[in-house]
């Protein structure tokens, strides 16, 4: 049991944010990533697709006999996490609850702001998780629905992604916040220009840290920290394999060695993007 396998789920490279907090901390663990990038992005998508995806994911990774299963996507962590858990036969952890935790710490004032994606602030789970840690907390969300868009198209600076942290984070330190949540695993890539515009006097909270020390009380508790050898990591997407090689070798390096392509609808389809191939193609 030890040495199966952690599977980690996103709609698209926003979960790498949390992978790259596992490497650190847990470096002999075996990884598999599944980015729903078919799909993404995830914040725009009904209850019902939403949970579509999430079973079709699960399924595959439990396939893949993993002994925990990390939801690393605020959106899936807010909506379908809490009615699936149950239900998932190894520990299936979101990014919601550690984030709410995280935030209640770093407060000094007690007004937190948090940033998500419209299904996640639509369904109020980041305010409800803080405010059953602290009732006294004061909480302020705002979705942004550029920012996954932006993130996955590389773009983590210039003139649009600077105009949209502005319009998106200004309205929020105008409400005297000293803590924000970054309550999608995207926005931790424009984290360097979140943190400009807010000043050095507001705490930006990255649910991945808290996340992976859940996980790692929990893997520790059950005797199931694999620590015997250099852990592996396998990278699976329902889109585009080449693109996100790409981009995902631009935000965490040389991690990423190859990208498999899994379609969601035809489960035995799975095609394999080594990264000497794309190599070749950029020729």
């Amino acid at each position: 049991m030890k040495s199966r396998p952690i599977g980690i789920f996103d709609s698209g490279v926003g979960g790498l944010t949390v992978l790259r907090t596992l490497i650190d901390r847990l470096p002999g663990e075996d990884y598999i990533y599944f980015g729903d990038t078919a799909n993404v992005p995830y914040g725009t998508k009904t209850r019902e697709q939403l949970f579509d995806y999430a079973h079709n994911i699960i399924d595959f990774l439990l396939g893949h006999q993993v002994k925990s299963i990390v939801v690393a996507c605020g959106t899936h962590s807010s909506v379908t996490l809490p009615e699936m858990e149950a239900a998932c036969p190894v520990p299936l952890l979101g990014v919601v609850k550690p984030g709410a935790r995280a935030a209640v710490k770093a407060t000094r004032n007690g007004r937190i702001g948090v940033i998500a994606t419209q299904a996640s602030v639509h369904s109020g789970s980041y305010a409800n998780a803080i405010k059953s840690i602290d009732s006294r907390c004061s909480v302020h969300s705002a979705a942004c629905g550029r920012f996954v868009p932006l993130v996955e198209s590389g773009l983590l600076n210039g003139p649009a992604t600077r105009q949209a942290v502005r319009e998106y984070i200004k309205p929020l330190l105008d409400l005297d916040i000293d803590t924000l949540v970054l309550g999608c695993t995207h926005y931790p890539f424009l984290a360097p220009m979140i943190q400009e515009l807010a000043g050095p006097d507001v705490t930006l909270v990255d649910p991945a840290e808290e996340t992976v020390s859940e996980l790692t009380d929990l893997l520790t508790a059950r005797d199931l920290i694999n620590d015997s050898h250099l852990g592996s990591r396998r990278f699976f997407v329902s889109g585009n394999a080449e693109y996100f090689y790409q981009l995902g070798r631009m935000l965490i390096g040389d991690v990423i060695e190859e990208v498999n392509r899994h379609s969601m609808e035809e489960h035995q389809s799975l095609q394999e993007f080594k990264g000497e191939d794309y190599a070749q193609h950029l020729g």
